[in-house]
């Protein structure tokens, strides 16, 4: 039996994906050259960013290709921080933000920035006015950022607000749209507003493989009036802001993987719902000490985030992991050592609660099936982990 339920890390390649990405692989050229083969893919490379711009509802030269979430974050936080006035140092930072995130604003510090943290309240929400509060003080910030939804509870962000909070404090701003992708009606255009220019809403950051894209594809958009220096200089495509021989085939198979998502979501959502909620309900009979994290309401739809009071979540993984179940517990391993659950102790939560937490992300795979089979696996798994000895 392998059953998976860890959607949020990596949802499995989508077959059309993978042929659209052979199929590309087969072109023989360099879509920077000038003779006909590199044009031949020169001219999948840009209907593929326009299949990608028309999904992410921005202009098709917003679209730098990336390896992925996290080197799209990078050039986000990084090249606004780099290309910001000289007056301004300080990035506007919520709490429980994603590790690649946290740890570009990290290394920025060592290089002088200053950082703003707004608090989550107890369901994991950044609220618009504090949001606006750090904006706006008399030392003007350089860059602020936030995800659209959490990417351990499920949080879902009100964008459009933060977005305006931005704009109007002329604060450049960047979205981690990564996990929202193929859940939520992502469109860079909207969340903007009328806020066309060098403040409010100006990069978002998405990951291929979280629709079922191969792994190392991605995109940063990045508007064009952005002020934004490069990571990588050499040979100056992508606007100059990603330079480097452009990977064709992932593009391809981006494109294909998003507009599949798009076309499902709708219905995704419906039925991912449906089958949380019959999740949600089954765990609390099956452990009536459970409790869900995150906002009831204003989540996304395959997310169930869960603690289990005196079990280490390290150990419910071990043992649902040995009945072919696959979880996350959702804290961050760094240099091999399990440790807390940051977003959880960003909720207010103790260490001991951030310890004893399991995410259970559904996704196009999933079936009424899977679900029934970790039901009827967590009582004996939820005992066996209490009996262990609990989270410490």
């Amino acid at each position: 039996m392998s059953i998976y339920f860890d959607h949020a890390a990596s949802s499995p390649l989508r077959s059309t994906a993978r042929d659209a990405w052979i199929a590309a692989s087969a072109l023989v050229g360099n879509a920077s050259s000038v003779h006909g083969a590199g044009q031949a893919a020169r001219r999948l490379l840009e209907e593929s960013r326009e299949k990608i711009a028309a999904v992410l509802v921005c202009d098709p030269i917003e679209v730098v290709l990336t390896s992925g979430g996290t080197e799209a974050i990078n050039l986000a936080l990084k090249g606004l921080w780099w290309a910001r006035p000289e007056s301004s140092s300080a990035i506007v930072l919520p709490d429980g933000e994603h590790h690649a995130t946290l740890d570009t604003v990290g290394w920025l510090q060592t290089q002088g920035a200053s950082v703003r943290r707004v608090a989550l309240d107890a369901a994991g929400t950044i609220a618009p006015a504090a949001f606006a509060d750090a904006l706006s003080t008399d030392d003007p910030a350089a860059v602020a950022t936030a995800l659209v939804a959490n990417n351990e509870v499920g949080t879902v962000q009100d964008v459009a607000a933060l977005g305006a909070a931005a704009a109007h404090a002329a604060v450049p701003l960047h979205l981690d749209a990564v996990g929202a992708m193929g859940h939520l009606p992502v469109s860079f255009s909207a969340w903007r507003g009328d806020a066309a220019g060098p403040a409010g809403l100006v990069a978002m950051s998405i990951s291929g493989h979280k629709v079922g894209a191969p792994v190392g594809t991605g995109a940063l958009v990045v508007s064009r009036h952005a002020r934004i220096a490069p990571l990588v200089h050499g040979g100056g495509q992508q606007r100059g802001l990603r330079s480097g021989t452009q990977d064709v085939a992932g593009a391809a198979a981006l494109a294909v993987a998003l507009e599949e998502a798009e076309a499902e979501r709708v219905n995704e959502t419906v039925r991912l719902r449906e089958l949380a909620d019959r999740l949600v309900a089954g765990l609390r009979r099956a452990v009536p000490a459970a409790e869900m994290l995150g906002d009831v309401e204003h989540r996304l739809a395959g997310n169930v985030h869960v603690h289990f009071p005196g079990a280490a979540g390290e150990t419910m993984l071990f043992l649902l992991d040995q009945a072919g179940i696959s979880v996350s517990t959702g804290s961050a391993c760094q240099a091999g050592v399990a440790e807390p659950s940051h977003v959880v102790l960003a909720l207010g939560r103790d260490e001991r609660v951030a310890r004893s937490v399991l995410r259970i992300t559904l996704g196009r795979t999933s079936t009424d099936d899977d679900v029934d089979a970790l039901l009827a696996a967590l009582p004996v798994t939820y005992a066996r982990a209490v009996a262990a000895g609990g989270a410490r």
